[in-house]
């Protein structure tokens, strides 16, 4: 450790900016990034929270949230780690153009999937894709940290090479003796790991992990495989308070076409002088989007709080409040990600 690191500055939560120092490819399509501060900073955070890059592209303000892949054990820098996706605007951004010299702001960090807010005894992560970073976190901080934590890391990928991690976590499976680690891979096999074809399943899952129903679960992937996956273990009479899954990175809403928002309109968002119909399924999100007015819109799953705005007046229904306190709960703060109109409303975007 130099003399500088000994004297950072922690950072726990609020905004903070971040120097690209490194990256590298972990797979043909999957970039990680390693960042510290460009004032030298001590990262505090718990394992499996993400945090939200403010990008300008194309002139445009973008948020989006990332899951820190690296462990808070090591504190000094933060990795994030990014697939590339078709149409993937700040994703497929970052891939092309971030380089080590390159700052970026970064607010953070969130999110209540994390092993500091779930205790559990033996643990269980079940992962698809780059649904693996937030466990990929977790094994790390455990096995730094806690000696002979007991986890099995179960992944699913589509082959042997779309495997992220795949060489750390063979180490950490060499080294630990309890930890076990096991793929599903739809197509291709590899040697080194217990392996099984296809998409996971009981019998599968049973076979790896035969004790699952003592083990606390933690689940990541895309929507259609965490779906699957609390339905398979629903009906495997699993017992569903040990069970938590991350819902961070659901795809955005799709905005009705204005034809059809004023045939289902039934209340009227006022933002200043800009009025907007909205139906009672569209969330004010759309609407301040609709408009074209300024907003940061990062999980769009009412987890990271960049949406946080003020209802003055009116009435509105919320599915999260994640990251409001009490206090902003009862002066009218909402997250427009996750709030729907209950009658006309008045909203201020600075609060």
């Amino acid at each position: 450790m130099n003399s500088q690191q000994y004297h950072s500055a922690t950072w726990q939560h609020g905004e903070v900016r971040l120097r690209c120092v490194e990256r590298w490819q972990e797979t043909h399509d999957v970039t990680s990034f390693r960042f510290q501060g460009e004032q030298s900073v001590k990262f505090h955070f718990k394992p499996g929270q993400f945090i939200t890059l403010m990008l300008n592209i194309n002139g445009k303000a973008v948020g989006r949230s990332y899951t820190i892949s690296s462990s808070p054990s090591r504190p000094y820098s933060i990795v994030v780690t990014i697939k590339r996706i078709e149409g993937g605007v700040a994703s497929n951004y970052l891939v092309d153009h971030l380089q080590p010299g390159h700052s970026v702001t970064a607010h953070g960090p969130d999110g209540a999937f994390n092993l500091v807010d779930i205790n559990a005894d033996k643990y269980l992560f079940l992962s698809a894709g780059s649904g693996i970073t937030p466990m990929y976190s977790m094994s790390r901080w455990l096995t730094d940290t806690q000696v002979g934590s007991n986890i099995a890391f179960f992944h699913s990928a589509k082959s042997p090479q779309d495997l992220i991690f795949h060489q750390p976590l063979q180490q950490l499976a060499q080294r630990n003796e309890h930890f076990s680690l096991t793929y599903c891979l739809e197509e291709g096999e590899i040697n080194d790991t217990d392996t099984y074809q296809g998409r996971i399943s009981l019998a599968s899952l049973v076979s790896a992990v035969a004790d699952y129903k003592e083990r606390t679960i933690f689940v990541c992937g895309p929507a259609p495989y965490m779906q699957a996956v609390k339905t398979m273990l629903e009906q495997a009479g699993f017992d569903m308070s040990r069970y938590h899954q991350e819902s961070f990175g659901d795809a955005p809403v799709v905005p009705l076409p204005s034809a059809a928002v004023a045939d289902s309109a039934k209340f009227m968002l006022h933002i200043g002088d800009v009025k907007t119909p909205l139906s009672a399924k569209q969330t004010v999100l759309e609407g301040i989007e609709a408009e074209g007015l300024p907003i940061i819109a990062a999980c769009r799953s009412g987890v990271c709080g960049a949406c946080k705005c003020k209802v003055e007046r009116g009435e509105t229904q919320s599915s999260s409040s994640m990251t409001l306190t009490p206090d902003e709960i009862e002066q009218g703060y909402i997250l427009a990600c996750s709030t729907t109109l209950k009658s006309d409303v008045l909203l201020s975007l600075n609060g």
